[in-house]
């Protein structure tokens, strides 16, 4: 019987409610700060809106396909690969190879990219018919470490297994755990908070190495290019569904323990369990099981453990249901299937067996049960290691002085995602280029806000702040620093999130006496703010807050924006619809530049020594900002506006010229830093 969408969505938000009740959580929700209950509980609610969205893609098979096309493509932009990189040469190399008891083992290298090297453990049965085409396995490894042999070797039964059975199967090490080691924990641990920025991904790199190493398997001559299939657990679970989603030659995949949901990504914390390769950036704001479904109708086997805390039954059972669904509108329900395996975060014979089996049926219609899956395991006991294979026998680059000169794993985060080039209009051609940089910021960077932000609502006041809701169940604090002095715009300065207001308070009166006489002057506390209610707790790891926000199309400063927007309409509102100033130095100048961006209601920016690019640490981030315009050109936009900028930075001679384009040279000043005086 087939559910209308309506009664359909009812259902899933139901069942979201009742198995978010039921979930299992990872950890208990901090509560050492004021605002971590509110802004939990927000994430929470926009987790839980996100999961309803996935009843639309349910509503019917013609409506599924004829969206498939742009959600390709917005999966892709999401990993950092829309536009795909060039399909540059692979430069594949064997340094060396061993024989073992039927089978072959081929050390091997490949660049996806020009200085993006690829390690990887090559197993081919050792004796194949001449002209005999074979089915390969694209093995992606987990997050086991093993230092300089690479996480590969640690994967290496699986390797010896196929190529016993007739596969030739490709087991590579990821970017961080390789024998190149680089960097997975960006905003994990890593405070490199420009990766949102950038929109990039170790995911998106995991990808790419994944689709270039697909087309080294059928570029030779013993692979069959129609039997594909890739596999791995833990990150290599996340991996087969980023390659899987990707390329479509692959013909089977079985993710083991590699995908969860929202639901307990964020409002359950598991997000905490994980690094920043098993996440893209939710631009587009998906159902996260979407990801998934790019794979149907193609077979694909949902492997999990029943007491895997990073992988949580409630939400397993979530994401098969769903894939179910999605698979029986292509009427191919016998295509997807799910395993669960008793016990935690591990390979255990079943799981092996299952894996093996449902390759052998989909690659070579084989159905016989698999009674040799426990054979040359990797073992480990009292953290001692045993393999079948010594792993300093499977290193690429056998000595340290092997590894390539001219590598960039460890700096691939700087180069992965281009960065955008905005030339400077002419006069003639600004009013194009601001219409174009303007959709493009409002498809992929500020998406998640409304296309007219509402003003904020006062809700009380206490101790001089009046608290103000600026969009369901976010609360901020306003403060009156000054009144009644002669008329003028009214000012509002916005409080950069960490800066303590005992600090932001002399500093505000200091720096806007260098500007205008305001008729009176606000601070604006935006969410997270350094008071005594919106400010939450910041662990590093695992910045639980700042990279949830990623996984629901926005980041936290994008928030601040509403903020001040909101608070400016609500100023309007009461002050019979004076002229409104927004003023900030640092990171706050920015935010209250790109408020105005969104709202024609602000009527001057004050922007005191701002970060001139969102590569530095020091500037706000927000999603995929980069890959549109840097700082410059940003403060451009808002020409023929009025803007006063502090600062000495060359590289607003870009922000001038766009002005001057605009006819807009009076309306823009600029005032630089004195320089300090010598000691």
């Amino acid at each position: 019987m087939r559910i209308v969408p309506a009664l359909l969505l009812a259902l899933i938000i139901c069942c979201s409610d009742l198995n978010f009740a039921h979930a299992q959580a990872l950890g208990l929700p901090d509560r050492d700060s004021p605002g971590d209950q509110q802004i939990q509980e927000y994430l929470g609610r926009l987790a839980t809106q996100n999961y309803a969205k996935f009843a639309g893609d349910l509503a019917s098979h013609a409506e599924w396909t004829k969206r498939l096309a742009a959600y390709r493509q917005e999966y892709l932009y999401m990993l950092g690969l829309h536009p795909l990189p060039e399909r540059t040469p692979l430069n594949a190399t064997i340094t060396g190879s061993l024989n073992g008891d039927g089978y072959v083992v081929d050390m091997i290298h490949y660049q996806s990219k020009p200085g993006l090297y690829v390690t990887g453990n090559l197993y081919r049965p050792a004796k194949v018919e001449p002209g005999q085409k074979l089915p390969a396995v694209f093995y992606v490894c987990g997050h086991a470490r093993r230092g300089r042999d690479g996480n590969k070797t640690a994967y290496q039964s699986h390797g010896i297994w196929f190529a016993r059975h007739g596969y030739v199967c490709l087991v590579v090490d990821t970017l961080q755990l390789g024998e190149i080691a680089a960097i997975h924990h960006g905003t994990y641990s890593e405070n490199r908070w420009w990766w949102h920025s950038r929109g990039y991904t170790s995911a998106g790199v995991e990808c790419w190495n994944g689709v270039r190493g697909i087309d080294y398997l059928i570029s030779r001559a013993d692979v069959d290019p129609e039997r594909i299939a890739v596999t791995g657990i833990s990150g290599g679970g996340a991996a087969t569904f980023w390659i899987a989603a990707a390329d479509e030659r692959v013909r089977v995949a079985v993710p083991v323990s590699g995908m969860a949901d929202l639901l307990a990504y964020v409002p359950n914390r598991v997000i905490n369990g994980h690094c920043d390769c098993m996440f893209l950036y939710n631009t587009f704001d998906w159902p996260w099981v979407r990801i998934a479904g790019l794979i149907a109708p193609r077979p694909m086997l949902f492997a999990n453990s029943d007491n895997d805390a990073i992988f949580p039954m409630d939400a397993n059972e979530r994401v098969s249901n769903q894939l179910e669904r999605l698979y029986s509108l292509y009427g191919a329900s016998d295509k997807v299937d799910a395993m669960v395996s008793v016990g935690g975060h591990a390979y255990r014979e079943d799981l092996r067996q299952a894996i093996y089996r449902f390759i052998n049926i989909h690659l070579k219609q084989d159905s016989r049960p698999v009674t040799d899956s426990e054979i040359d395991l990797v073992e480990e006991t009292g953290g001692q290691v045993k393999s079948p294979i010594d792993p300093i026998k499977l290193r690429v680059f056998a000595q340290d002085s092997d590894i390539p000169k001219d590598q960039l794993n460890t700096t691939i985060d700087e180069h992965f995602v281009p960065f955008a080039t905005v030339e400077v209009p002419t006069a003639e051609g600004l009013p194009e280029w601001k219409t174009k940089l303007k959709a493009e910021l409002r498809r992929v960077v500020f998406r998640a806000l409304p296309e007219s932000i509402p003003a904020a609502k006062a809700t009380s006041e206490i101790n001089g702040v009046t608290l103000l809701e600026t969009e369901p169940g976010v609360i901020i604090g306003l403060r009156k620093l000054t009144g009644g002095k002669a008329p003028g715009p009214i000012g509002l300065l916005v409080m950069q999130g960490d800066v303590p207001v005992r600090t932001a308070l002399p500093k505000a009166s200091n720096f806007l006496s260098n500007f205008s006489m305001f008729q009176s002057l606000y601070l604006c506390e935006t969410r997270g703010a350094a008071t005594n209610s919106s400010r939450w707790t910041r662990k590093n790891p695992p910045n639980y807050v700042e990279r949830s926000h990623v996984l629901l199309g926005r980041t936290a400063d994008t928030g601040r924006i509403l903020d001040i927007v909101a608070t400016v309409k609500y100023l309007k509102s009461i002050n019979s619809g004076d002229r409104v100033e927004v003023a900030g130095s640092g990171s706050g100048a920015i935010l209250a530049a790109y408020a105005a961006l969104l709202a024609p209601e602000i009527d001057g920016v004050l922007a005191g020594d701002p970060p001139l690019t969102h590569m530095d640490p020091s500037a706000p981030q927000f999603l995929n900002i980069l890959r549109v315009a840097d700082v410059p050109e940003m403060f451009g936009l808002l020409a023929p506006r009025k803007l006063t900028i502090v600062s000495s930075d060359e590289r607003l001679k870009k922000t001038v010229a766009i002005y001057a384009a605009a006819g807009g040279e009076k309306q823009l000043t600029l005032i630089p830093i004195p320089a300090e005086p010598k000691k």
